[in-house]
């Protein structure tokens, strides 16, 4: 993996558990990060997404904190800064089924609690060297599912890849 400055980088924690989040913000302080803003609040998080320049937010997915509705509004909200910004979802949730819902709802990355440091670096590293087109079709808006260039559908029905 390569190794990356990432002293420039703001990232956004939505995070329900204090030690959790705690614990998060000091592994992004290990990696070099030097803005990272955390709370337990969609609301406050949503404000810190206007005020602040964000260019990773992870969010938690939990029965305390419903990450996906936090970023359908990150996607959808007209107040949004930035609609495209990378959101990793990050939950206990390890069902096939909560994957697939959450990258319906327009997640980037999807990490399973518990992390390591070493999985959040690699997340990290995805973001920065495999960057996603963002596609609209119906209610959906986030990166594209495809992630290799080569992958072409066959069947009359054939999507074809935007490159716009």
């Amino acid at each position: 993996m390569n190794p990356y400055n990432l002293s420039k980088l703001g990232i956004l924690l939505l995070e329900s558990n204090f030690l959790m989040r705690r614990l998060l913000v000091d592994v992004f302080n290990s990696f070099g990060v030097a803005s990272v803003q955390s709370t337990a609040d969609p609301e406050v998080a949503f404000d810190l997404f206007k005020a602040v320049p964000v260019d990773i937010v992870m969010s938690d997915w939990s029965p305390d904190l419903d990450g996906l509705a936090f970023l359908r509004r990150l996607r959808t909200d007209p107040d949004s800064p930035n609609p495209f910004v990378p959101v990793i979802i990050c939950s206990a949730k390890s069902k096939f089924r909560d994957v697939c819902k959450a990258r319906d709802t327009g997640m980037t990355e999807y990490l399973t609690k518990p992390v390591s440091a070493n999985h959040i670096y690699s997340r990290i590293v995805s973001l920065i060297e495999h960057d996603r087109h963002f596609i609209r079709v119906g209610n959906f808006f986030g990166p594209d599912r495809r992630r290799h260039l080569g992958d072409s559908p066959e069947g009359k029905d054939r999507r074809r890849a935007s490159n716009a």
